[in-house]
């Protein structure tokens, strides 16, 4: 029986507590190291979910990545023995490293069950390769056109298609309005 490709006994997933804006440090830091410090077979896996959101300022799109849970990273690792007792190098090595707060759980980190973990990797999959906006929108409410045709003028939102990413608006053009389909990148919410 082969083990190199076998998941090895004994890991689990905890949650780590970062600094603010410091989880992509972390993670890079964790699978840049595990290796050099001979970790390999203790720390499988780091995660930091995140997704793709778009915004329009000044009338311009822009994307950036955005966490899914600031503040967190989570790690698939061995870190306890067959007798439940602490590991001290996965543990210090983890907990020592810059950024890192601490793991959740404090001194005794209790690891994360099954439907958490199948949460976090829903979270991730329904993320993957979508564009979120930034702002959600509500139907009847009024925004403003910043892109295309009907630029600069306002509508009021009659339907959203959240998996197209489209708001379908009515425009008042000559005293009559008409139903436009736009992108939510292509509008912002008029603030009073």
């Amino acid at each position: 029986m082969s083990t190199s490709t076998a998941t090895p006994a004994g890991t689990q997933w905890f949650a780590l507590h970062t600094l603010s804006g410091q989880e992509g440090k972390v993670k890079t830091y964790i699978e840049k190291f595990k290796k050099t410090e001979e970790l390999d077979e203790d720390i499988l896996e780091v995660l930091l979910p995140t997704e793709v959101v778009s915004e329009v300022k000044n009338g311009k799109k822009t994307t950036k990545t955005r966490k899914l849970y600031p503040g967190y990273v989570f790690i698939n690792m061995r870190l306890y023995d067959e007798n439940n007792k602490l590991i001290n190098k996965p543990w210090y090595f983890v907990k020592e490293t810059t950024g890192v707060i601490g793991f959740v759980g404090g001194e005794n980190p209790a690891p994360l069950r099954q439907s958490e973990v199948d949460e976090i990797r829903a979270r991730i999959e329904a993320a993957s390769g979508k564009e979120v906006p930034k702002v959600s929108y509500e139907v009847g409410e009024n925004v403003k056109i910043n892109d295309g045709a009907f630029a600069n003028l306002t509508g009021r939102i009659d339907e959203i298609d959240p998996e197209r990413g489209k708001l379908k608006i009515s425009v008042s053009i000559f005293g009559r309005f008409t139903p436009v389909e736009l992108e939510y990148w292509q509008v912002e919410r008029i603030t009073e």
